[in-house]
């Protein structure tokens, strides 16, 4: 399938299997996978943040990305250089990790490419982690979801299977409007 370029802004609860969906991508696709909180780790890492995953680093890494989207917006800043690196490259997917609602609706409207929402849901895994970014992932209004509850090798090809129908659906959208 000849394809463009698409933008998908992907969320879901720690642990449901993002990145391993997105590597499953990248074996069919070019894909680039970027995310929101990139600096923001760099910055905490320089620190004393040392790659934990557990509430209180995810709590602190939410806190000071919202202090950074106040004072200088370096999130958005920093996704918006990808996504210009995605667009001068040969990549046809831009995975863009993204937990606030008011994000996901700002690089939305930035981009001037295709864009989907896609949020990952597993039956199992912790929901909530004493932090709004990452307790409020399903309130957004997503305009996909990915039930990924099978085993890896499953996954793997029901993920490509899904993608295919998405891109097939926005393809046709783009045709549709002209």
């Amino acid at each position: 399938m000849d394809m463009e370029k698409l933008v998908v802004i992907i969320n879901g609860n720690g642990g449901v299997g993002k990145d391993t969906l997105c590597e499953f991508a990248a074996e069919k696709y070019e894909v680039r996978n970027v995310s929101a909180i990139t600096p923001i780790k760099k910055i905490a890492s320089q620190y004393g943040w040392q790659g934990e995953k557990d509430a209180k680093s995810r709590k602190f890494l939410a806190d000071l990305k919202q202090i950074f989207i106040e004072y200088n917006d370096l999130p958005f800043h920093y996704l918006m250089e990808e996504y210009q690196k995605f667009l001068d490259s040969s990549a046809q997917i831009l995975f863009v990790h993204i937990r606030e609602g008011e994000e996901i609706d700002k690089l939305k409207q930035a981009v001037e490419i295709p864009c989907i929402t896609l949020l990952v849901r597993r039956n199992s895994g912790l929901t909530s982690w004493g932090n709004a970014s990452d307790d409020n992932v399903e309130q957004y209004q997503y305009d996909y979801v990915y039930v990924n509850d099978k085993t890896l090798t499953e996954a793997k090809a029901d993920f490509w299977s899904f993608l295919e129908k998405i891109l097939t659906e926005e393809c046709s959208r783009k045709d549709r409007q002209g």
